[in-house]
């Protein structure tokens, strides 16, 4: 069984399938479908159609200098049929398969990859530029505030000390005063239920 392929898509054109245009010059060209049939009347180029093999080899998309390639070019020498030889052959193709689609899945990975990095750069880039957007203008430093922390940390353990001693002057009676205003005392008052107290006349 002799599989063709596609002069348009470069796909697979079974036994059975699709369409053969003869030219003038005797030279055969087959189609897996009406539509790539439609684009080459039209006289398209498939490097342009973004839907054929053409153009992902075009684009960098699939790989385009492989050895595996060389396994499939097409050899019109009469071979004496040999069960042996079509054996090794079958597993050769296997493996030949294997090997391709491995190199294939590592090819996008890195063209991925590489995209990925472009996205980044692209953000940190953007961010960068519109960074006074996303902070407020009057933001301080990341310095500054841990400065601003520090003291206002600073000013309540000075409030503390102040509030162990006791000062007869009027700045500490001001401070004192607003401290209290600050923070006022919760003073928490338990009253008995009716209830616990019949229980605990029982129990006298």
């Amino acid at each position: 069984m002799r599989l063709e392929t596609c002069y348009y898509c470069s796909s697979t054109v079974w036994p059975g399938h699709g369409i053969q245009f003869v030219r003038n010059d005797c030279k055969i060209f087959r189609f897996c479908r009406s539509r790539c049939h439609r684009a080459f009347k039209k006289k398209w180029n498939p490097r342009k159609s973004k839907w054929t093999k053409a153009h992902r080899k075009f684009a960098g998309k699939d790989l385009t200098t492989d050895a595996t390639f060389e396994f499939e070019k097409r050899r019109n020498e009469p071979v004496k049929y040999s069960r042996e030889l079509w054996e090794n052959t079958y597993e050769a193709i296997e493996k030949i398969e294997k090997i391709r689609t491995k190199r294939e899945r590592h090819h996008i990975m890195k063209r991925l990859r590489q995209g990925t990095l472009d996205r980044k750069a692209a953000d940190l880039r953007e961010v960068r530029d519109y960074i006074h957007l996303v902070r407020a203008p009057n933001a301080t430093k990341p310095m500054e505030e841990i400065e601003m922390v520090q003291k206002a940390i600073a000013k309540r353990e000075e409030a503390g000390e102040l509030l162990t001693k006791v000062g007869t002057t009027v700045a500490t009676t001001k401070k004192l005063s607003a401290l209290r205003r600050r923070a006022p005392k919760i003073e928490v008052t338990m009253e008995t239920s009716d209830t616990e107290q019949m229980v605990a006349e029982v129990m006298e």
